[in-house]
């Protein structure tokens, strides 16, 4: 049987979000902009979709009198992503014939 994949993150830009903050300690918007390709409206959506979900943390400050937004995956992001892959993991390997 197959497993339900995260809705939250069966998104092809929230999957690349949480896909880059898992390798790294945190993300400015402007990495997370330039690595996505994301116009800056949709990335602020989909940064709060995953913020709502408990999956991301974001930080609000300034640098040099210019608003910085820091983004960081928190440990239940964590948890979700890797179940996600194992999830996919079992639709990709379900019917991989076995070598004899």
């Amino acid at each position: 049987m197959f497993k339900n994949l995260d809705p939250i993150l069966h998104s092809q830009l929230r999957l690349s979000i949480m896909s880059l903050l898992i390798s790294l300690e945190s993300a400015e918007f402007s990495y997370l902009l330039e690595q996505t390709k994301a116009t800056k409206g949709n990335l602020s959506i989909q940064l709060n979709k995953l913020k709502d979900a408990g999956y991301i943390s974001i930080k609000k400050s300034f640098r040099n009198n210019y608003p910085l937004t820091t983004c960081k995956i928190t440990p239940k992001g964590i948890s979700a992503f890797e179940e996600y892959v194992e999830a996919l993991s079992g639709y990709i390997h379900k019917n991989k014939p076995t070598d004899h």
